[in-house]
């Protein structure tokens, strides 16, 4: 399910225990998320898709081709943690 975050991950050529270093997780937690068993929350999604210099929607759904994904990803461009 989560098979565009290892890619991601393996095309950085980076391995587990550095990317779970840089986004304040451990690699146990990781490799769950990678693997579809857990769930990042909102902020821990948004940290991962900017270390792989992507976006939420790009990482974690699948959409249809009927579904613009370029329509939602500009419906929340501004959105922002405070």
């Amino acid at each position: 399910m989560r098979d565009k975050l290892i890619i991601s991950r393996k095309n950085m050529k980076k391995a587990r225990p550095e990317v779970a270093f840089n986004l304040g997780i451990t690699p146990q937690f990781l490799g769950a998320i990678e693997r579809g068993e857990r769930n990042p929350s909102l902020n821990l999604a948004k940290k991962i898709a900017d270390f792989y210099n992507s976006t939420i929607e790009e990482l974690f759904f699948w959409f249809k081709q009927k579904h613009n994904v370029s329509n939602i990803t500009n419906k929340y461009k501004n959105f922002s943690f405070k």
